[in-house]
């Protein structure tokens, strides 16, 4: 998700703050309030399935860039962290097998960026 869960989070938690003054007027409260609730709402959706995303994602990139091994740690910052230096590879070789017009490299990676991002896909998308 992005921006990633605990920056929504500790927005979140702001706004609480700031609309539990009884001194907030209304109008703004109630649209704090309704913001809140989506946003939490779609935190709770992408935590829920954060660690099974990153995990799918490591497996198709790792086979995509030939490498072996699997996520160990499945705290979410572990994952992440992996999955930054799995991409971070997947743009070099990306570039690599433009430059060397390898087609069927290119489209394997279009198609697992396309599924990258239907894995990440909320339920309240429009598309």
């Amino acid at each position: 998700m992005t921006p990633e869960v605990p920056a929504v989070l500790a927005e979140l938690a702001g706004l609480l703050l700031k609309n539990a003054d009884p001194a907030a007027p209304p109008a703004e409260r109630a649209s704090d309030l309704t913001l809140s609730a989506m946003l939490l709402g779609l935190a709770a959706e992408a935590w829920d399935g954060a660690a099974h995303n990153l995990v799918e994602e490591n497996r198709a990139v790792r086979a995509l860039l030939g490498e072996t091994g699997e996520d160990c740690d499945l705290r979410l910052t572990a994952l992440s962290a992996e999955n930054r230096r799995l991409r971070a590879a997947l743009i070099e070789r990306h570039a690599a097998a433009e430059a060397a017009g390898d087609v069927a490299t290119c489209e394997a990676i279009w198609a697992e960026l396309v599924r990258s991002t239907e894995r990440r896909r909320i339920s309240t998308a429009p598309v």
